[in-house]
């Protein structure tokens, strides 16, 4: 995580208890957003005092930063895993499709973090927040699309970067769906009551979209 959000003392603590920090951290800022969040609450459920919060953070914002960027180094070391992988893209797609629906799972705080961050009003960190989060796959997904480009797998006219952001979106409203009420039963409307027992279903039908889009084949 980047040292630049919180104080040595933070990173002098034991891994168990920065963990319980962080995790209670991102359940309240999930749950309450930025403004509505609590030092006071997260202190207490994390058990520690409200003067250790500030010992470890210089205030509530580098305090959500540092959650933000744990946020970002989760997804950047599932998407490293499968994007070193020598398979072709059509399959790394995959690969992230069925990586989203088991983590989010796994994840749901993390997933309403994200959530949460897109109905930021405050600018300055809003877009600390977007640095963060969109560099981490924007350059990925488009050298990767460009790639499979040069290799004769995608359609000549598809411009790599705005494919990128395309493919990202959906990838976003995926996870969103997985996790977060509203999109939850989106989903059972728009497909089915019972999508979220089907999960080969989801990622038949939505590749089949990607293939349409992307691929020459």
């Amino acid at each position: 995580m980047k040292a630049e959000y919180f104080t040595d003392t933070f990173n002098k603590i034991s891994g168990e208890k920065r963990q319980k920090i962080l995790d209670v951290a991102i359940a309240e800022f999930s749950e309450r957003g930025f403004e509505s969040a609590n030092v006071n609450s997260i202190a207490q459920k994390a058990g520690i005092s409200v003067g250790s919060i500030y010992k470890y953070f210089e205030n509530k914002e580098n305090l959500f930063l540092t959650v933000i960027h744990f946020a970002v180094e989760t997804l950047r070391d599932v998407l490293k895993e499968i994007m070193q992988s020598e398979d072709d893209l059509e399959s790394r797609i995959e690969k992230i499709i069925r990586a989203i629906q088991s983590r989010t799972r796994d994840n749901v705080q993390l997933t309403k973090l994200y959530n949460e961050m897109t109905t930021e009003n405050r600018s300055s960190l809003v877009w600390k927040i977007a640095s963060e989060m969109e560099n981490t796959t924007a350059g990925l997904y488009a050298s990767f699309i460009k790639q499979a480009q040069e290799a004769g797998e995608v359609k000549d006219d598809v411009d790599p970067n705005a494919f990128a952001f395309f493919l990202d979106n959906l990838f976003l409203l995926l996870q969103f769906s997985y996790a977060c009420e509203y999109y939850k039963e989106r989903m059972k409307i728009y497909i089915r009551e019972d999508i979220f027992d089907n999960d080969d279903l989801v990622v038949e039908q939505l590749m089949k979209f990607i293939r349409g889009a992307f691929f020459s084949k």
